[in-house]
């Protein structure tokens, strides 16, 4: 019983599940600044659930093709040790009490707008990155989509403000993504994923793109503070973050190496949330 439900909780990616979850808090937060904690801790549970059935689609999918990559041999689906029908049934029932927490207990549209993240991740970005590079840029809208659900879930309206937190976070997706897909080439190329926007993947032109879309967070996040979502203090954090973070792209298309694409990917890691972190505490 241990085992299985280890395998179970495998199934959810928790780590990236919990880490969508917390940019919907923080556009929650951001929406509705004088949130009970009980309201904070629906918003981040029905985004918890609804990522983890979207993420349980993604396993499905690509079983055979995990079993092909080191980095995801070990999961309970190729391993076996969760049947296809097990996964499924996990995964209907996340969705539909994601979508039940965030439907009933906020508004309809931001059930709406979850159901079409999961839609987009589960069986668009996924089939897609066998097929295109295009996939990150589909990947990135269901990975940017968190922090404007959790703006909805506060106010029931897609504002500008919503857009603005949406886009910053979906401009990050970009070197995120591709900074990852660097380091993780030869295991990708093993189930025949397109990850890299350019032909012939880690080269100049690649660490070119991944620099211009960090580049694009600069202004973008300072757009909170010119629509009064946040102060000064933290689109100065913001300011400071971004150019740490566009310094590193520099050392990626100085070497094209492997280091500098794990410092990019490590970086982004810290960017997000730093930012994300000071916009609540500005707005608080």
């Amino acid at each position: 019983m241990a085992q299985k439900a280890k395998a179970y909780f495998q199934l959810l990616k928790f780590r990236l599940s919990f880490t969508v979850a917390f940019s919907s808090a923080i556009g929650y937060i951001l929406g509705f600044p004088g949130a009970s904690y009980l309201n904070i801790a629906l918003v981040m549970l029905g985004g918890l659930l609804v990522t983890g059935s979207a993420n349980i689609i993604n396993q499905i999918i690509e079983r055979d093709l995990d079993k092909q990559m080191k980095r995801t041999a070990k999961r309970p689906l190729p391993t076996g040790e969760l049947s296809v029908a097990e996964a499924a049934v996990f995964c209907v029932l996340l969705g539909m009490a994601g979508l039940a927490i965030l439907g009933f207990y906020f508004n309809l549209l931001t059930a709406a707008l979850s159901l079409l993240s999961l839609i987009l991740y589960g069986f668009v970005y996924t089939p897609l990155k066998r097929i295109s590079p295009i996939c990150v840029f589909i990947g990135a809208i269901p990975g940017g989509m968190p922090p404007l659900i959790g703006w909805v879930a506060a106010t029931g309206a897609l504002g500008p403000e919503a857009w603005i937190l949406f886009g910053i976070q979906f401009i990050w997706q970009f070197p995120h993504f591709w900074a990852i897909a660097w380091v993780l080439d030869d295991d990708y190329k093993k189930a025949g994923f397109k990850m890299l926007p350019m032909e012939g993947g880690k080269n100049l032109k690649t660490a070119i793109q991944i620099m211009i879309y960090t580049l694009m967070l600069i202004p973008l996040s300072m757009l909170p503070l010119q629509f009064g979502m946040t102060g000064i203090t933290s689109a100065m954090i913001a300011v400071v973050c971004g150019v740490l973070f566009l310094a590193q792209t520099f050392y990626l298309m100085r070497t094209c190496s492997k280091k500098a694409a794990m410092s990019i990917m490590f970086g982004s890691f810290l960017y997000l949330p730093i930012v994300q972190i000071a916009f609540v505490l500005d707005k608080i």
